[in-house]
Parts: structure tokens; C-alpha cells; sequence
């Protein structure tokens, strides 16, 4: 039932408008992050979708992950293993894994950059 409740959610706003909104809202946090000092955001290619990945410096992205988290905020790690090719050749090894949804609100973007921003001692 909660597909089905979900799927019909969804066709109301219709796919384009959810792509639109995902890659507003992506695009608003890329932008929020790279505001704070010591964070690295590392999505690359000329289309952007809804996953940010990032990085603050002196912070393991495992000890973040579990800091949002006992804030109520989910966020995940990429590992080299995940993206093996694309993160060797960038020398990269872990990063936080962020992903917004076009149910998101830009207030609760801010919220979040304000958590990463309060990891780093801000």
C-alpha cells in the first residue's frame, strides 16, 4: 500500500518537475556546503542529480556519518570500493553521501549545512 500511496505521489508531480526539483535542491546544497570552510564537494560531470558527495577536512567521513546521525540526519559513506575507477583517479578513499528528494525543503538543506558546519567547530 505505501508503493502504491508513494507511486501515485509521485505521477502527481510528474517526473520532469521531480528532476527539476532534485537537481534545485542538489545544486542549492552544493552550494550551501562549498560555503563552509574545510569542505570539499566532489561531484563532478556536466549533469548533476540528486547525490553530493563531500568531504571536511579533519573529519573521517565514518565519524560524520554517525555525528548527523545522532541528529537525526541520514546521510551514508561512498567507499573506493563503491566507485573504485572514478575514486582512484581522483585519489579519494571515503566521502559523505548526501541525497536530497523533491520532497526536500531548502530550510531543511540549511538545517544540514548548519550540522556539518557545527562537525567542523563552526
Amino acid at each position: 500500500m505505501g508503493l502504491g500511496v508513494g507511486i501515485n505521489y509521485a505521477l502527481g508531480w510528474g517526473i520532469p518537475a521531480i528532476w527539476e526539483r532534485v537537481q534545485q535542491l542538489a545544486a542549492h546544497l552544493r552550494t550551501q556546503l562549498r560555503a563552509i570552510p574545510g569542505v570539499s564537494v566532489h561531484d563532478v560531470g556536466a549533469v548533476q542529480g540528486a547525490i553530493v558527495t563531500f568531504t571536511l577536512a579533519g573529519k573521517g567521513p565514518f565519524a560524520m556519518r554517525d555525528a548527523l546521525r545522532s541528529q537525526g540526519i541520514n546521510v551514508s559513506v561512498s567507499e573506493r570500493s563503491n566507485t573504485r575507477l572514478d575514486m582512484e583517479a581522483r585519489g579519494l578513499t571515503t566521502m559523505v553521501r548526501a541525497s536530497v528528494h523533491y520532497y526536500n525543503t531548502e530550510d531543511e538543506i540549511d538545517r544540514f549545512c548548519a550540522a556539518v558546519d557545527q562537525l567542523r567547530g563552526g
